[in-house]
């Protein structure tokens, strides 16, 4: 299973650790209460970890889907919650037979931003009673509710809930920057509780867990309800596909070698999903967070999920006394540090620079989240991201005759080809639109290529780029750079430098001397880097601010 099992024992530990105060939290934000929290983590955590398609993800209770079910406990209870995640087990086992796992990957990059802003501003929202010291108002709107809790603290203040929860805050955001190794969430709940404690002060706790796992059961299934949560089934199917598969690719890009498969992951989130509400657990997907942590503290293989799902467990049967003097400010105060952290600023204001489309689907994204359901923001911003890829391709489309004698293309120097690869070098031109929906098969078909030393993108026939087909361009140069393949680029356009410049795609290549403004220099350069002729001519963009060439030495 592992090819390291130390490595994954402790960050299986490491992981368990982090997800504990999570686990808590967004079980009593879910409204089903800490036990189906944990209960989730365990079970969902340990059946995703042996079924599912990546060998680095880790599946628990997420902010994303506290936010679904929140109205769904409102308005059915903890038996209609646990009906609607069986039905969306079901739903994601069934699109895993349906092989539907590939058209996750064609969520473009500003509707996952925006997608995760708005999440991270209803997590935050949520949290404000808990913060306050406040009972939970009525309300389904996130800021509404949050708008009365503010109300209500000021007709009756809750200081010392509200203290606590700042600290909490203040303890995970200003850890972070200093040790970001340091699981300072648990470090500032168990001070929180302790301090709480060793003062006697008055504030909500967690209040008693028993002391295990509850025996499975179907009790809660009531055939009848079907029908009316069949809609809300759909919506935390499709919340807990994207997110699992967007956080699976994430835990891709972090590792060298991993690559998940897509659709297991789904029949594996979907048996997850069928077994953690016959424990009274709630609906899971794979988290993000917890997963970058995984792959962050060494793991390699599955062993690291399964740990933490143990490790979980034994806190479940050992330590279920201590669990429930946690206050709930404490662990509100987790939350919001953790939708503060969610907010990548740098990541948002480079797609905001990148261009105004891409500004507006991710704003357009985020608002939807906020005022409405989850899934009607991935379906406003996939609409409004199709309108304006087509709006780029129907401006950037041409139809040009090119007189053979002009263009040798179609032969494509076969014989010089088969010189570059005996040389270990190969070419591609790309042509067309590198827009979300090319620029992914664009990825999957340069990766896979033939071993080669050296690379050449050969760019000038390249009529539009997005951000997501910059972003993915930058991830290709990414992967086969840490496989020791050398990319150079040639024929960058003029028109496509703001947006790549904005995103940072190119800027490794150019502090290097690797963009070239023909295939040619790129072909005397890679010649040089690989018969060792020492220094070779500078391309243009490492003349010096004199206009002078410098040298550069041929190598990574």
């Amino acid at each position: 299973m592992g090819r390291s099992p130390r490595g994954d024992l402790l960050a299986g530990l490491t992981v368990a650790v982090v997800a504990l105060p999570l686990a808590l939290g967004f079980g009593i934000a879910s409204g089903a209460g800490a036990e189906a929290g944990l209960v989730t983590a365990v079970i969902a955590g340990a059946v995703a970890a042996v079924c599912g398609g990546s060998n680095l993800q880790v599946t628990g209770p997420t902010g994303a889907m506290t936010v679904v079910l929140v109205p769904i406990v409102h308005r059915y209870g903890s038996g209609g919650v646990m009906t609607v995640g069986l039905l969306a087990g079901a739903v994601l086992v069934v699109l895993a037979l349906a092989r539907a796992g590939r058209w996750m990957a064609y969520v473009p990059v500003p509707v996952v931003e925006g997608f995760t802003l708005g999440i991270a501003a209803v997590i935050g929202l949520q949290q404000i009673p808990a913060a306050l010291g406040v009972k939970t108002p009525s309300g389904d709107n996130p800021a509404i509710v949050a708008a009365k809790a503010v109300g209500g603290f000021a007709a009756h203040p809750d200081w010392v809930s509200c203290a606590v929860a700042a600290g909490v805050v203040a303890m995970m955001l200003i850890g972070a920057r200093v040790r970001p190794a340091v699981p300072f969430s648990l470090l500032a709940v168990a001070a929180a509780t302790v301090a709480v404690g060793v003062a006697h002060l008055h504030v909500a706790t967690i209040g008693h867990l028993p002391a295990g796992i509850p025996a499975p059961s179907l009790s809660f299934f009531e055939m009848g309800h079907v029908p009316a949560l069949l809609p809300s089934a759909f919506a935390v199917a499709a919340l807990a596909a994207l997110e699992s598969l967007m956080s699976a690719s994430a835990a891709d890009a972090m590792s060298v070698s991993e690559r998940h498969d897509s659709n297991r992951e789904l029949f594996g989130q979907g048996l997850a999903n069928l077994a953690a509400p016959m424990f009274g657990g709630v609906a899971a997907t794979g988290a993000i967070a917890r997963t970058a942590v995984n792959v962050r503290s060494g793991a390699v293989s599955r062993l690291s999920a399964l740990v933490h799902a143990a490790a979980l467990a034994v806190i479940v049967f050992a330590a279920a006394p201590v669990v429930a003097g946690i206050p709930l400010a404490a662990l509100a105060g987790v939350l919001i540090a953790t939708a503060v952290r969610m907010v990548e600023v740098g990541s948002l204001t480079a797609l905001a620079r990148a261009g105004r489309g891409e500004a507006l689907v991710m704003g357009l994204t985020a608002v939807v989240t906020l005022a409405s359901t989850l899934v009607n923001a991935v379906i406003a911003g996939l609409v409004l991201s199709g309108a304006l890829a087509l709006g780029q391709v129907v401006r950037a489309a041409r139809l040009e005759q090119v007189p053979l004698h002009a263009d040798p293309a179609p032969a494509d120097h076969h014989v010089e080809e088969q010189k570059l690869l005996a040389d270990h070098i190969v070419a591609y031109r790309l042509d067309g639109p590198l827009l979300f929906a090319a620029a992914h098969r664009f990825l999957l078909e340069l990766t896979e290529s033939a071993e080669v030393k050296v690379v050449i993108l050969r760019m000038s026939r390249i009529s539009a780029v997005d951000a997501s087909g910059a972003k993915v361009l930058g991830d290709a140069i990414d992967r086969l750079s840490r496989r020791g393949t050398l990319v150079l680029v040639s024929g960058v356009r003029e028109e496509h430098r703001p947006r790549l410049d904005a995103l940072g795609v190119l800027d490794d290549l150019r502090d290097t001397g690797r963009i070239f403004p023909g295939t040619p220099e790129a072909i005397r350069f890679a010649h040089a880097y690989l018969h060792g002729t020492g220094l070779v001519p500078a391309p243009a963009s490492a003349m010096d601010d004199c206009g002078t060439t410098q040298p550069v030495r041929a190598g990574r």
